[in-house]
Order: C-alpha cells, then structure tokens, then sequence
C-alpha cells in the first residue's frame, strides 16, 4: 500500500512540475497584460465583429477575458455588462464553455502531442460558428438577463510592483490548486492501477469510445477530461497517454472531443448563475462534441485506408 502511495505521489509532483512550468510564466505574463494597453486594443479591435455573432461591442470584454485567462474571469467581464439580453448571455456562455483558457489548456495539450494549432483553431472555430448558428435560429431571449449573483469587487493593483506581485501569487495559487488535485488523483490512479480495476473500467467505457473510433485505452485520458477539466486533469490525462500507450490518432479524437465537451458538470453549471438556460448548453456540447469527433475519426480512418491501399499498389509495381 505505502508503496503505491509513494508511486503515485512521485508521479503527481512530476506532472505538477511539467504543469507549473507552464502555468505560471502564462498566468503571469497574461495579468501584466490585463494592466496594459494591450487589452483594451484588443476589445476595441474585435467589437466591430461582434454585430456578426450577434451581439454588442461591449460583449468583447468577457470574450477576451475568457479566452486568455479563464471561464471566471469571463463571467465576471459579462456581469460588469447590465444591459445584455438573456440571448447574448447564452451566446456568450456557448462560446466561453467552447473557447476560454486558451493559452494554458493548449500548452496542456501540445505536453501530450497534440498540436497546439489544432486545439486551438477547433476551439475557436466551434465558438464562432455556435454564436452564429444560435443568431440566426433563436428568435426569444429579448428580455434583460437577471444575474443570481454579483462578484466583489477586487481592489486593482497599484503599481507595477503590485501587478507583478499579483501575477506570482495567481500564478503559485493556480499551481497549488493543480498539485491539490493531481497528487491525489495520481495517488488514486496508481491504486486502480495496481489492482487492475484500471482494466475493468477500459472495458466498460469501450462501446462509447469505439462509436469515437477511439480504442478502449484512451479511458483514463476521456474520464480525466471529462469530469474536471483539461487544465486540471491535465496530469491524470498526460500519465495515462505516455502509460496506456495512447496512439496519435487516439489522442487527437479524445482531445477534439474533450475541448468541445470537458468539465461537462462544472463548465455548465458555474452558468447556472446567469439566468440562462444551461440544459441546451449542456446538450449543444455533448452534441457537438459526438459529432465532430465522429466525422474527423471517419475521414482519419479512410485517409489511412486510402494510404494503405497506395501503398501496397506501388508495392505491386
């Protein structure tokens, strides 16, 4: 048992260690930048494109608050906004649950092997094509949004000293909520692991995953995503890659769909507070997560098919 504890904790500190050294250069350099002029070019260039997905200028605050920090910091940018519609709120959220975190949860992804450009464009090409989609489809959510709840207000660092002091604490905490979770998890994971119920569980989430044309060792990767998150199952999800020996094509369906569809209990419910309607976000991820990760298995599975077969005709040549 003491055996097992110290196998899994070692490998917790590890991942953490590869996390941290993502994390905390990304969150510091983010938060100096949210002190500089820099955020505010960045909202009035996107504010004209808004009118597109249907909503106001103003909308851009928590779009790239999210997208370059975290889901948080773009439901605090909505509620600093009094004069959203329940519709625009609903768009906003569809995008931010597709599309929030970018830059650390795709760090996160290019430590397994998937390419950073990938994640990265699927993510924000979901957003945008869902904000469009829901203008022109829904028709109601005119009314002004009631929130549940309103944020306190953060005294704003004064200084640069204090900025950079603020991007080191957000920085360490966020590591230290990641080492909370993780060392744990690894601890629990080398425990299944070494009783074999680690196999038990491959089996039974093997008929969902082979409808993914993913194989039945991509389990721990999908479960760990799915239930909290990539940034914070990033270390449960890169373990089980490197050890369940998770193919290249594997890993890029189980992370097409997961960053359509992670955290799917947390990600939709922290909405619950808007005043929206959180089912059919829910139900517009699932969905859309399936599908994607449907079609792009089949299109990878007939170009190797079709691969293969070029092959072995020039072998006959």
């Amino acid at each position: 048992m003491m055996e097992t504890i110290k196998r899994g904790a070692a490998a917790g500190l590890k991942t953490t260690w590869t996390l941290g050294k993502i994390i905390f250069p990304v969150t510091l350099f983010i938060t100096i930048l949210s002190h500089t002029p820099v955020m505010g070019w960045l909202i009035k260039f996107l504010s004209p494109a808004m009118k597109w997905i249907g909503l106001p200028g103003e909308a851009a605050i928590p779009l790239v608050l999210g997208n370059l920090l975290n889901l948080y910091a773009g439901i605090g940018g909505i509620l600093t906004l009094d004069t959203l519609t329940v519709k625009h709120v609903f768009i906003l959220a569809v995008m931010l649950s597709f599309s929030h975190n970018l830059l650390i949860e795709s760090s996160v992804a290019a430590s397994v092997g998937v390419k950073i450009w990938v994640i990265v464009t699927v993510r924000i090409g979901l957003a945008v094509i869902s904000a469009l989609i829901i203008n022109l489809v829904w028709r109601g959510g005119s009314e002004t949004a009631q929130y549940g709840l309103m944020p306190k207000q953060e005294q704003l660092p004064d200084g640069w000293v204090e900025i950079i002091f603020s991007g080191v604490e957000k920085a360490l905490t966020g590591i230290g909520q990641i080492a909370l979770i993780v060392i744990p998890l690894m601890i629990i994971m080398q425990f299944l692991k070494d009783k074999g119920w680690l196999n038990t569980f491959s089996n039974w989430m093997a008929p969902a995953l082979k409808l993914l044309g993913m194989k039945p060792n991509t389990s721990m990767t999908m479960a760990a995503g799915l239930t909290i998150g990539l940034a914070f199952g990033a270390g449960v999800m890169i373990q089980a890659a490197k050890e369940d020996n998770v193919s290249k094509k594997d890993l890029y369906l189980a992370f097409i769909f997961l960053v359509s569809c992670h955290a799917v209990v947390e990600d939709t419910l922290i909405f619950v507070p808007l005043g929206i309607p959180v089912l059919p976000l829910l139900i517009i991820r699932l969905f859309t997560a399936i599908l994607l990760t449907v079609i792009v298995a089949a299109v990878w599975t007939r170009a190797e098919k079709s691969k293969i077969h070029t092959t072995r005709k020039e072998a006959q040549l």
